[in-house]
């Protein structure tokens, strides 16, 4: 089973470790661990249906400890994959649990916002730190490129778009990412980017290679959904 990406296992795993500090491991934990593996991986793959069953399994076995705390960061946790998908919202899960969430995470929400401060950059998992740091777009382009977790790149990739900051050479970072890792909806999301720069810089030529491209991903599995 692939792991949560190392810039999010310090938002989710860690803490959930830190619940007890000797064996045997609680059932939760090992249930809770394997549902957001797997909705994370159902989420970028596009399976829209698997995404929701597990990421409710992960919430529930979460739930069933009472820690506020670690209900945020699951749903931390979702609006992450959504934020490398470009799917950006106001991460609404996380927002009705943020009075009860750790600093890092409040940071961690910030960041995923696009509205993180100065503050915030020291509490942030250590793979975002240079890219949120980066004052210069080309540097912060490649302070991603920079990033060996697939995840963690196109969490800070999403976040740099998010913030009007994407140069090409992050797009072609992102989409090399994505293909590489057979990821189809942050992939097509990055194409649809890279396609519209190309229509609005009159690149026609350009344009339809990337729709040829987008199609093919898009017929290589079920509908996407939300």
């Amino acid at each position: 089973m692939r792991k949560i990406h190392p810039a999010l296992s310090a938002l989710a795993l860690a803490a959930l470790a830190a619940c007890s500090s000797g064996p045997p491991v609680p059932d939760w934990k090992m249930n809770a661990q394997g549902s957001i593996e797997r909705f994370q991986a159902a989420y970028l793959g596009g399976n829209a249906l698997v995404e929701q069953t597990e990421f409710q399994r992960a919430r529930e076995q979460v739930g069933a400890t009472g820690k506020l705390a670690l209900i945020a960061r699951v749903e931390l946790l979702r609006c992450a994959a959504r934020v490398a998908s470009l799917a950006f919202d106001d991460c609404p899960g996380f927002e009705a649990l943020r009075a009860d969430a750790d600093a890092p995470d409040r940071a961690y929400a910030a960041y995923l916002a696009g509205k993180a401060q100065a503050a915030d950059i020291a509490l942030l998992p250590e793979a975002q730190r240079a890219a949120a740091a980066a004052t210069q777009d080309t540097a912060a382009a490649g302070a991603v490129a920079a990033i060996s977790d697939p995840l963690s790149q196109l969490v800070a990739a999403g976040v740099l778009l998010r913030s009007g900051r994407a140069t090409p050479a992050l797009l072609e970072t992102a989409v090399a990412t994505a293909s590489d890792q057979g990821w189809r909806r942050p992939l097509l999301a990055w194409l649809g980017v890279q396609r519209l720069r190309a229509e609005q810089a009159g690149d026609a030529q350009e344009a339809e290679r990337l729709r040829r491209r987008m199609d093919i991903v898009d017929r290589s599995g079920k509908p996407l959904s939300s």
